[in-house]
């Protein structure tokens, strides 16, 4: 078992103390308090206030349907997360106001009493651009918004969009609309988590727990991937996961270089397996690997393992409040040590992102921009941290990733399927058969391959 690097282990450290019990539990009870997602509301929409008051802005228009969530606690489905047609107005002192789907909005209007009913409004996009410009649904929309913020007083105040479409921005300056960058605000308003936030992305990971274990259970020689990820999805929609929004499931000589998408491949003995699990429990979010070996690993597959771990140790050993993104990154190894020309090339391999209503989320820390620009770590952050080592053999690859909680003490893991040394999955192969000292038999095969059977 590799050892961690300086000072303690994440799961060492004191668990600071929550008001929120029975973390894994998901029903609401009198007997004891849970995840109050009346509080939840409530801190994430003055997260955002406080960001605009901070701000130059006069208002902020949402099409991203993550900061439609955070600050109205509406959700329809993820099949509206590319459609950009659920714009929600905020301004100063005033209630968010909606533009949903016709039948969202009145169920809103009776169940969403978080914010009045004449503020849950009907409203139509182009979907995309399935109605064409020349219907005019861009410049209806954009006059009802110029509308509303001249009767607010803020026609000349710029407003901030997180992401919009040509026509939408273009329609909006057709109304003397200056706009500009409301990502960043929102970014800025997220990346902070609340208790109840943590317990929702605590419980996102515990279900990944599991699905990591019934995997372990089930890969085996003769499994495709594509099999191997439905088994994930299962597990996962069984125990209430609102959406698996991806799986990468990468083995044998795909693993190097990392193709990022799962396949129909065969698994076959002596196979290096890593799994990326992305899916949402209530709203937020997991990005969670795992990496497995099939029935032996070779000393290649171990080394590659213990070289990702190494690298993982050592970046969690400096995660604590006060820390900067560069003490993370320089433990992180340079592209070229592990086959890349640069780092914009090697990107996504090493690195942290933070984690909540999605996985894009500040902070974002890596090689190719934290040195130049670092920031510092806040108590309450979550993110995940990514290592990636390709073996000498030039197809193994190991891939571990953490998703940590910054404490006051340092850092805590959310995730707990154990991977501090690298598994073996599968029927285990040993070798039953001894040859004579001396004898003039097969000569062994290089260290590569020479211990298929051996576990780690």
């Amino acid at each position: 078992m590799h050892t961690h690097v300086g000072g303690p282990t994440p799961e060492a450290l004191p668990r600071k103390f929550t008001p929120i019990a029975s973390q894994g539990a998901v029903m609401g009870v009198d007997w004891e308090s849970r995840v109050d997602f009346e509080r939840l509301r409530s801190y994430r929409m003055a997260r955002a206030m406080e960001q605009l008051e901070r701000s130059e802005l006069g208002a902020l228009l949402l099409f991203d349907m993550n900061n439609v969530r955070y600050t109205t606690a509406t959700h329809i489905g993820n099949w509206a997360r590319d459609k950009l047609f659920r714009p929600v107005l905020i301004t100063r002192g005033e209630e968010p106001i909606l533009w949903d789907i016709g039948s969202s909005a009145k169920n809103h209007q009776m169940f969403n009493p978080w914010i009045s009913p004449e503020n849950w409004r009907a409203g139509v996009s182009t979907w995309r651009g399935s109605i064409p410009e020349e219907v005019g649904v861009e410049r209806g929309n954009a006059r009802r918004i110029a509308d509303i913020l001249r009767e607010r007083g803020l026609a000349g105040e710029p407003i901030g969009i997180d992401v919009v479409e040509i026509p939408v921005l273009k329609a909006l300056e057709a109304e003397g609309l200056e706009v500009r960058n409301g990502q960043e605000l929102m970014q800025q308003a997220r990346r902070i988590k609340s208790v109840d936030e943590i317990a929702l992305l605590e419980h996102a990971a515990a279900m990944v727990d599991a699905a990591y274990d019934e995997l372990y259970r089930s890969m085996h020689v003769g499994v495709k991937e594509s099999e191997m990820v439905a088994v994930i999805n299962s597990v996962l929609y069984n125990l209430g996961s609102e959406e698996v929004e991806a799986v990468n499931a990468i083995s044998g000589e795909r693993c190097s270089p990392h193709p990022h998408v799962f396949s129909d491949r065969v698994i076959r003995p002596g196979d290096m397996a890593y799994y990326d699990i992305i899916h949402s429990f209530m709203g937020y979010r997991t990005c969670y690997y795992r990496c497995l070996n099939v029935g032996g690993a070779t000393a290649v597959q171990r080394d590659a393992y213990k070289r990702a771990r190494y690298h993982m140790d050592a970046a969690l050993a400096e995660v604590r409040p006060g820390a900067s993104s560069a003490d993370i990154v320089r433990h992180f190894p340079a592209a070229q040590e592990f086959g890349f020309a640069n780092e914009e090339e090697a990107f996504g391999l090493q690195y942290c992102h933070g984690i909540g209503l999605s996985v894009w989320e500040q902070p974002l820390m890596s090689r190719y921009h934290s040195f130049e620009h670092p920031i510092e770590l806040e108590e309450n952050m979550v993110f995940a941290l990514e290592t990636y080592w390709p073996g000498t053999d030039g197809l193994s690859a190991a891939r571990i990733e953490e998703e940590v909680l910054v404490t006051a003490d340092g850092c805590r893991l959310l995730t707990r399927f154990p991977a501090q040394e690298l598994l073996i999955t599968g029927t285990k192969y040993f070798n039953g058969t001894s040859f004579a000292e001396g004898a003039n038999v097969l000569q062994p095969p290089n260290e590569a391959h020479a211990d298929i059977g051996a576990l780690t």
